[in-house]
């Protein structure tokens, strides 16, 4: 999470239609007409078009997004080559005009949403080549411009001619000869076509950029950053160095951080496709500025992960964080490389300004689709928290790992959710324990005990488990999700029958057939203080569950036996889906230190046949809710997506891979019953 551009400035880019040539005929040289429309197709990206010119499922530059400022509300105007509704019938003076000024054929101010102070900077090559990209590049789309809806005096657009004569400088961008050709191109992209200002500058009275550039003693205010539509674009003076900006136009991240809001669109259909040479030059004229006295420093080197802080388990915020968001982004807040983004020396983490922290939190998060990240991992809205839980949540990351930052209070959340308006929709009766809670209990560090030998069950009971796993690789955040294997209500059901044994068990007996089977490991002495903790967790998750009640949530649903699975596509929905984090061979993922990140799915460190997540429709289940995680915006970890016949498919793929043997599987359904999909 960095800095974004919320959608106030016209942009543009549209589709690129290519025409494949057939293989045994050369391509032809392009005519001059056809370079002209290449090159204004390259301009459009410079501008980023597409960003207020193209409504959310609309046709491509024919306008009507909402774009909403403090004064009231705009709609994006058509820019399509439509003779009607569109600029068809612009002449080139007149598009010029309305680029440099503001001002339609009509002679119409244009609100300052569009940004033609940057744009005036543009030379005239590329606004000719824009023109003709535009008007001959561009489908015709007849769709009539909607009107504002803006408060008065702001409805009155004479007005804006008075703006324009104080504020709009339409002359074109001069080099500055004391600069190198490099400094001058990043300049003119910035401070032109990119109008990075109109986001990243601090507004005045007249919500005017207090800066158009660097020069003179104005120019101490551009690019120092801004808040605006409930985002908090951070300052761009001094940034990182060259190669990390470089890294994070083109991708969408980099060693420090991942883009957020309306940024990620801009990297989607602008900045990754800049060539080299021009993200060299915007990154080294943005490093060339110097810094703002509020400005956060810019490492040149990435703040290594720390071990997990001892606050973790010992305080509100830690326990929270290890519940809604250390599965992504790691007790060590490092983040996972190429999903999720560290959370230790990020700028958006720890800007003395919280704005983006506390809307990325509220309402969820993406990650830019690009060529180098073409999957696109989402966080989901944490609204259901309540402010006092967001609030020291936040607080715990901003001091945590090296971060030093100012906590956030309770009042914080509240004025932002109530800027926001998230929704909190949610289709079950599920309640999530929260286990900051554990620290009001009276056995308190027996339970916390507890929970953390499920959550780290490897690491706390090495001569117990023989694999990689840890009791929360089933049951998710340490069983606290719904339809993840969650421990609601589990002790109410215990002593219970169970068919697998043909008999009675206790909840020990069943913690250990867990400890055997998904563990692969030797079971745990009943009376030990360890396996005590397992079993107090257990109660305080009870709550006021009794035998004979349903509790909403609880295990892992079911899907239809009688869907036949297809293992060859199981295989090709595993490569697309579950390879990024199990890897290509089951193996998992690992950190360089050889511990894992995510579990592995078959092989020697998985699971054995007496698993029942070797079975394929137990595994499928689970898949089918919980798996992969990251992928839409379902609490609390983005979980689930694949179809009934996906699920079937690639559980039946990965539960079938070699594994470990489990020596008492003739012991098994003494008395009958054995599911069809059994392993043995």
């Amino acid at each position: 999470m960095l800095f974004t551009f919320p959608r106030l400035a016209l942009a543009g880019l549209t589709l690129l239609c290519t025409v494949q040539a057939q293989a045994s005929e050369p391509t032809p040289p392009a005519t001059p007409e056809e370079s002209l429309i290449e090159r204004g197709l390259y301009v459009a990206r410079l501008g980023d078009c597409i960003a207020c010119h193209t409504a959310k499922d609309g046709a491509v530059m024919a306008g009507g997004l909402e774009l909403k400022t403090p004064m009231g509300t705009i709609f994006s105007s058509n820019i399509t080559p439509d003779p009607e509704t569109g600029i068809g019938q612009y002449s080139f003076e007149q598009f010029d005009r309305a680029m440099r000024e503001g001002v339609t054929p009509a002679g119409q101010n244009l609100y300052p949403a569009m940004p033609y102070p940057s744009y005036a900077k543009m030379s005239e090559d590329d606004m000719r080549a824009l023109y003709a990209y535009l008007l001959q590049g561009v489908t015709p789309v007849k769709q009539a411009n909607l009107e504002a809806d803006m408060s008065f005096p702001f409805n009155q657009r004479w007005g804006l001619a008075l703006w324009n004569q104080v504020f709009v400088d339409n002359q074109p961008f001069t080099p500055d000869p004391d600069k190198s050709a490099e400094l001058n191109r990043g300049a003119y992209l910035v401070q032109g076509l990119g109008h990075c200002g109109s986001c990243h500058t601090p507004r005045g009275i007249a919500f005017q950029e207090k800066a158009m550039s660097d020069a003179g003693s104005s120019g101490k205010h551009y690019l120092a950053g801004e808040t605006v539509e409930e985002w908090r674009a951070l300052s761009l003076r001094n940034l990182w160095t060259v190669e990390d900006t470089v890294q994070l136009l083109k991708t969408g991240q980099n060693r420090f951080a991942t883009v957020s809001g309306n940024m990620a669109d801009v990297i989607h259909h602008s900045t990754q496709h800049f060539t080299d040479a021009d993200l060299t030059a915007i990154a080294s004229y943005l490093k060339s500025l110097p810094p703002g006295k509020d400005d956060l420093p810019m490492p040149a080197v990435a703040v290594e992960p720390v071990k997990a802080p001892d606050t973790l388990f010992t305080s509100r915020g830690g326990l929270g964080y290890t519940q809604f968001c250390a599965d992504c982004h790691r007790p060590d807040g490092g983040g996972v490389k190429g999903m999720f983004p560290p959370l230790n020396g990020n700028p958006g983490i720890t800007a003395a300004n919280p704005t983006t922290l506390l809307h990325i939190t509220l309402t969820g998060w993406k990650t830019p689709q690009t060529a180098a990240h073409p999957r696109v991992y989402t966080m989901p809205g944490f609204a259901r928290l309540a402010d006092s839980e967001v609030a020291e949540i936040l607080s715990f990351v901003r001091s945590t790992w090296g971060n030093d930052a100012p906590a956030i209070t309770p009042a914080q959340v509240a004025k932002m959710r109530k800027q926001l308006d998230p929704q909190t929709t949610d289709d079950t009766a599920f309640v999530t324990p929260r286990l900051a809670n554990l620290l009001s209990a009276a056995n308190a560090d027996q339970v916390v005990r507890g929970m953390r030998l499920h959550l780290q069950t490897k690491a706390l009971l090495p001569d117990n488990v023989g694999n990689a796993l840890n009791c929360t690789s089933c049951h998710l955040n340490a069983g606290t999700v719904a339809d993840g294997s969650p421990f609601v209500g589990v002790s109410a059901f215990f002593p219970g029958y169970a068919p697998r044994a043909g008999k009675e068990v206790t909840l020990e007996e069943r913690i250990n057939g867990c400890f055997r089977r998904s563990m692969d490991g030797k079971p745990l002495p009943v009376a030990s203080p360890d396996m005590q903790a397992m079993v107090a967790y257990f109660d305080w998750m009870k709550m006021n569950t009794v035998a004979g009640d349903k509790v909403a949530g609880r295990g892992v649903g079911k899907v239809d036996p009688n869907i036949k699975p297809d293992p060859e596509n199981g295989k090709v929905v595993y490569a697309q889906q579950c390879a990024v984090c199990h890897g290509d061979n089951g193996e998992g993922l690992k950190h360089a230190d050889g511990s894992f990140v995510f579990p592995p799915l078959w092989g020697d460190e998985s699971f054995n046949i007496g698993a029942g997540m070797a079975r394929t429709y137990t595994a499928a289940a689970f898949v089918k809710r919980n798996m992969p995680i990251g992928f839409h915006e379902k609490f609390p970890l983005g979980q689930g997506g694949l179809s009934d016949q996906e699920a079937v498919d690639v559980a039946q793929y990965f539960s079938h891979q070699p594994r470990p043997d489990f020596v008492d599987k003739a012991k098994d359904w003494p008395k009958g019953g054995k599911p069809v999909d059994a392993r043995y």
